[in-house]
């Protein structure tokens, strides 16, 4: 059988092993295997349950739900009965989710519980093309009575007896569909406007669950977590491209408040996480050693400048001293290890990072300590990933090489443009946009970067982000920001200074390590907010801006910044589920903050 569809992958990996497992879920503190082959029973119920309640081929289905087995299976129930699965943010507001299930003609909504439920029963007379609503978890449902309503175990049963009275009916209809029919719906961030839905095909996703694999070396024996938003292109790889390519277990953890306690207890070999929670994690063991006793943090900072020799030796391709060998070993079995272990990370063989640039001080940190972390580039119009660093061959500061079957130029105005095998089929409905950045097969990404002599690619910016001052000077502000995120301080840093004599920054406090920071120096407030005005924490943060401005470039000093007063959230469209910040919403939303740094007299 050629393995062209995800269907056909999903047969072909759960009749290889179908005892062994596949994925983990936690319920209740206690975690449940399920095996392929109970993965696979599960997607047939679901596809021929949609197949009765008249799923056509082609059409779509929209999901909305945290991670857990019940997303994959009804997103690969979805394609077996020849649809596309559309998923949803489960933080968008109702009138979001009214727009990505109307805009893609989503006729199936599955959600995870009523507090998903209630956002369709707002909309769905908005929405003609919806027919069903399909419940995960009916508590708080069981009294309560629609039409539309089913729950996600009548849809199996459904599904279960159609197998019994058909039992070629799975096949055949896993057998329709074609290699490049659309497997998901993938509607991006809106950072710059309403959100475009990308369209992925079959093809797509195998091919990049192959070609990544080679660069990162994946194997049966690996164990990844499962936590980012899955309807995001990022934890897709893991979840699906590699999972139906590799065959690896796939752990759901039990919500995202329990993320680092449940790191600790699977101790995965495969570990993938935005910047954001990278830095988290940073911060937490600098504030956790600062608190440590004499002893500790003596011996953690004399480890620590082993490390950090020892990796900058390593990273240059120097020859390695053979004392300074000696005492990183001596560092590793008495820090290092112990440290790793704490944090869930001693099995840790491959770190990626990706879906935003990270800090490279962030990334030098965790290499000194023992953990391979890797940057990685892609976007959900290249279903995830164009880009990145093997376990051996890497250069930090770059994304990497582009994986095999890539290719890559940069334009005349610094502008990264790629082309391989899993490209995207363009926006769903918008043949304009599509146009825009899709030509003769090349993805125009909207990035601006360089090629070295190695073939690395480095990053810039953004093309649209980049600031050209009053002066004419241009500056990458997400250089500036992640020296700044650097800092366990702060949690998020918007440079601005587009057209202005100087740059400025705003400034979102990490509220945990600063609160810490309050108490521990009798900081006098009453409120977050209040907090954020005392003369104490401004000079905190003073100090965190000038060590960055002693690294950079006169011109690229941030003369002003502003703390804001609250967190930012992607209910307020400050920024994306990834925690990425909108800055145009930034500049609107805060412009009098703004205004009054460049009011002022210097």
């Amino acid at each position: 059988m050629d393995i062209n569809t995800l269907p056909k992958a999903l047969l072909s990996i759960a009749q290889k092993q179908p005892n062994r497992v596949a994925m983990r879920n936690k319920e209740f503190g206690i975690w449940r295997d399920i095996t392929w082959a109970e993965y696979l029973q599960n997607v047939k119920h679901v596809a021929l349950g949609l197949h009765v309640l008249g799923v056509k081929y082609r059409e779509h289905v929209s999901i909305i739900g945290e991670n857990r087995p019940e997303w994959l299976y009804s997103a690969l129930g979805i394609v077996c009965a020849g649809g596309a699965w559309v998923g949803i943010y489960t933080t968008n507001p109702a009138t979001e989710c009214e727009y990505v299930v109307g805009h893609s003609d989503a006729v199936i909504y599955f959600c995870e519980d009523e507090e998903q439920l209630d956002k369709a029963l707002v909309f769905r007379e908005k929405t003609p093309n919806l027919r069903k609503l399909i419940v995960w978890d009916m508590e708080g449902l069981k009294h309560f009575k629609d039409p539309m309503l089913m729950s996600f175990n009548e849809l199996l049963d459904l599904g279960k007896e159609t197998d019994q009275r058909n039992p070629d009916l799975f096949k055949q209809l896993c057998e329709q569909v074609q290699p490049e029919d659309i497997a998901g719906i993938i509607y991006t961030s809106g950072t710059t406007g309403p959100p475009k839905g990308a369209l992925l095909a079959h093809e797509g996703y195998l091919w990049i669950g192959q070609a990544a694999r080679e660069s990162m070396d994946t194997n049966i024996d690996d164990e990844t977590i499962s936590f980012l938003p899955l309807n995001h292109v990022y934890e897709q790889i893991f979840d699906i491209m590699f999972h139906l390519t590799v065959g690896h277990i796939v752990n759901f953890t039990e919500n995202t408040d329990t993320v680092m306690a449940d790191m600790m207890e699977v101790s995965p070999t495969v570990f993938h996480a935005v910047p954001r929670i990278w830095e988290k994690y940073y911060s937490a063991i600098v504030l956790k050693m600062a608190d440590a006793t004499w002893l500790k943090r003596t011996l953690y900072d004399m480890a620590i400048r082993i490390g950090t020799r020892y990796n900058n030796k390593a990273l240059s391709g120097d020859k390695m001293p053979p004392l300074l060998a000696l005492q990183y070993q001596i560092a590793y079995f008495v820090i290092f290890r112990k440290l790793k272990k704490r944090l869930g990370f001693d099995r840790v063989r491959f770190g990626s990072s990706g879906a935003a640039p990270i800090s490279q001080e962030v990334l030098k940190f965790f290499l000194s300590i023992g953990i391979p972390i890797r940057e990685g580039y892609g976007m959900t119009e290249t279903t995830g990933v164009t880009h990145i660093s093997n376990e051996k061959e890497f250069k930090v500061g770059t994304v990497g090489k582009p994986l095999p079957g890539t290719e890559v130029r940069i334009a005349e105005d610094g502008e990264i443009v790629v082309k391989h095998k899993a490209i995207f089929k363009g926006y769903y409905k918008d043949e304009a946009q599509t146009r825009e950045v899709l030509r003769d097969g090349w993805m125009y990404t909207g990035d601006v970067g360089e090629i070295d002599a190695d073939g690395f690619l480095k990053l810039t910016d953004r093309k649209k982000d980049l600031i050209i001052t009053a002066g004419g000077k241009n500056i990458a502000p997400q250089y500036l920001e992640n020296l700044l995120k650097f800092s366990p301080y702060i949690n998020d840093a918007v440079v601005i200074g587009d057209g202005r004599k100087y740059l400025t920054a705003i400034i979102v406090i990490d509220d945990e390590n600063v609160i810490k920071y309050a108490q521990d120096h009798k900081v006098q407030y009453t409120t977050f907010a209040s907090m954020t005005k005392t003369p104490e924490v401004i000079e905190l943060i003073q100090q965190e801006v000038d060590k960055v401005n002693r690294q950079v470039a006169r011109v690229e000093n941030i003369r002003k910044f502003r703390i804001l007063d609250k967190k930012l959230y992607t209910e307020d469209g400050e920024v994306t589920p990834t925690m990425k910040v909108k800055r145009k919403a930034i500049n609107q939303q805060f412009a009098d903050l703004i205004e009054s740094m460049y009011r002022e007299s210097d």
